[in-house]
């Protein structure tokens, strides 16, 4: 059976869309790195994102041209650390990894272009967040990706304003979409070691499929609108927290949950093991894990 392949046009788009919400979160976040007032880092300087390019080689042994991306990396007095990173990769998966991607097992060309950010905040008060949108082509192509949210200590009305903006965004697409999101979402960020939830989730979808050009316009369309309702949550969420004061057992109660969020993306994600097996920059690939984290 053939598969309707997305045009080069069509990849310029989703990889420009990518970079375009890049900026726009990027410029938000030095916003809100500057309008802090309260607690002690009120005196320190803003933070700024710093922007690293890296290629991609497909062989350890070959200067071939797979791509690359952009790191921005911000530490700040709101975002202890924060990445924003793009990239676009091409090339072939190594035959061990092929037969675990659609489309990859027979012919293991791919392409894929995507955003992702993960955010660990100075204030154990003000959640961490994750969020990554993609679009991979191989014989197949389709969109994923996903936003969750990951509080030290669980408020109720930043769990409600987080998933009702991501909510409207998937019923603008489709009434099923944020049921069978959220879903995937609680069942994928689980510890399982540790039976427990990473977070207070958000939603989370893959595979997409793009089999016409019709199905490319409308899922290329939900995943801008998905990247587009963490926009507008997130920076809400912080500044409803950012100048209020913690105490050293808060921070303390941060840093080992930090160390869950590190085991969960060491273990079990699919996006690490996805930039390990294609050749991807390092430390981009491992942007997500905290500055700082601790374990009991």
């Amino acid at each position: 059976m053939s598969h309707y392949i997305p045009t080069d046009a069509q990849k310029s788009e989703a990889t420009e869309w990518f970079k375009h919400l890049r900026d726009l979160i990027c410029k938000v976040f030095e916003d809100i790195e500057d309008e802090l007032t309260g607690t002690e880092f009120s005196d320190h300087a803003s933070g700024r994102f710093v922007r690293t390019d890296w290629k991609r080689q497909e062989t350890a042994d070959l200067d071939h041209d797979g791509g690359g991306g952009e790191i921005s990396l911000m530490h700040g007095r709101v975002f202890e650390k924060v990445g924003v990173n793009i990239s676009t990769v091409y090339g072939d998966f190594q035959p061990e990894f092929a037969d675990q991607i659609p489309g990859a097992k027979d012919n293991p060309a791919f392409w894929a272009s995507g955003i992702s950010l993960v955010a660990h905040m100075r204030s154990p008060l003000v959640p961490a967040v994750h969020m990554n949108t993609r679009h991979i082509i191989t014989q197949k192509s389709w969109f994923g990706g996903g936003a969750d949210l990951n509080p030290m200590f669980p408020d109720a009305d930043d769990t409600t304003l987080f998933h009702s903006y991501l909510k409207k965004a998937c019923d603008e697409f489709d009434s099923g979409f944020y049921d069978k999101f959220k879903k995937w979402c609680d069942e994928y960020f689980y510890i399982a070691h540790r039976k427990e939830a990473r977070g207070v989730g958000g939603i989370f979808y893959d595979y997409l499929d793009c089999d016409s050009k019709e199905k490319w316009d409308f899922h290329f369309a939900f995943t801008k609108a998905v990247g587009m309702a963490f926009l507008k949550a997130y920076p809400e969420i912080i500044r409803a927290h950012i100048n209020k004061d913690w105490t050293e057992a808060q921070r303390e109660h941060q840093l080992i949950k930090r160390g869950r969020y590190a085991e969960f993306n060491l273990v079990y994600d699919r996006g690490t093991l996805f930039g390990l097996k294609t050749g991807g920059n390092i430390d981009a690939i491992l942007m997500s894990l905290p500055p700082e984290a601790k374990w009991p």
